[in-house]
């Protein structure tokens, strides 16, 4: 990490519930940093809106901790009581559809699963918490892709260029931006043979309390479990499931899809 970076970074630790506003004085004495540095360093925070600074008279101004380090707290928390929250309707969705499960988020530009339940299957799909993957490869990481902004939809697109999936098949530009599309309008993602060869993957938004899509539940396995009935049975499971969790998120309006 920048050694600047750092210094500034430790800086934030020095605030406490007991002591929520210091001085410069204070801060440079206990960072063990000249006062001129930690000026820069403070005056940097500020600009990122990690700090706020008050000035209570002409010789007294004191720090305090900013609200954007608020906003990236309500984003952890949101995405902790998002596994809290699906974990339970995953487990039951697993055990009647026996494909294994997962939640899938978006970060930097990447899909990132974030919780995963197995099925009983013997055979089972190597997939792990933490993997990330590109936004176009895979029904999970297409449906967040379909539900981003218009820019950063296309950016990505652009991206996706001289791509292949796991089937050997390249990535059209072209034809993914008309799956999207799709994707919108039909309300889920489905895709064979994009992450793993001979796998199917199929993808429903999950939305929260803003209506906004914030993960999407997949369930994913061997294509010859993916036909007829079955097909249509798994499809309606994890559509419900969906929908439930997305409802303990406090999503309440729209209609849904077939």
């Amino acid at each position: 990490m920048n050694k600047s970076v750092h210094k500034a970074l430790k800086l934030l630790d020095l605030f406490t519930e007991d002591e929520p506003e210091l001085t410069l004085r204070t801060i440079a004495s206990r960072a063990n940093i000249p006062k001129p540095t930690a000026y820069r360093l403070l005056t940097t925070l500020e600009a990122a809106g990690f700090l706020d600074k008050a000035k209570l008279s002409e010789h007294d101004s004191r720090y305090r901790l900013g609200l954007k380090l608020l906003e990236l707290g309500s984003l952890v928390s949101e995405r902790l009581e998002l596994r809290e929250v699906a974990r339970p309707y995953m487990e039951k969705l697993a055990n009647v559809i026996n494909e294994v499960v997962h939640l899938v988020i978006v970060n930097n530009n990447k899909a990132v699963y974030i919780e995963k339940v197995d099925s009983s299957r013997t055979l089972r799909l190597y997939t792990r918490i933490g993997r990330s993957l590109p936004l176009y490869i895979g029904s999970g990481p297409k449906l967040l892709l379909a539900h981003l902004s218009v820019e950063k939809r296309n950016a990505i697109i652009n991206q996706s260029k001289q791509s292949k999936y796991a089937n050997g098949q390249r990535v059209c530009s072209r034809f993914l931006d008309y799956e999207l599309e799709q994707i919108r309008e039909q309300g889920y993602s489905y895709s064979v043979g994009e992450q793993d060869a001979d796998t199917t993957g199929l993808s429903y938004p999950i939305l929260n309390h803003h209506n906004r899509v914030v993960a999407a539940l997949a369930v994913s396995g061997l294509s010859s479990h993916f036909t007829g009935k079955n097909l249509e049975r798994i499809k309606k499971q994890t559509k419900e499931t969906a929908k439930n969790i997305s409802q303990q998120l406090g999503y309440r309006n729209g209609e849904d899809k077939k």
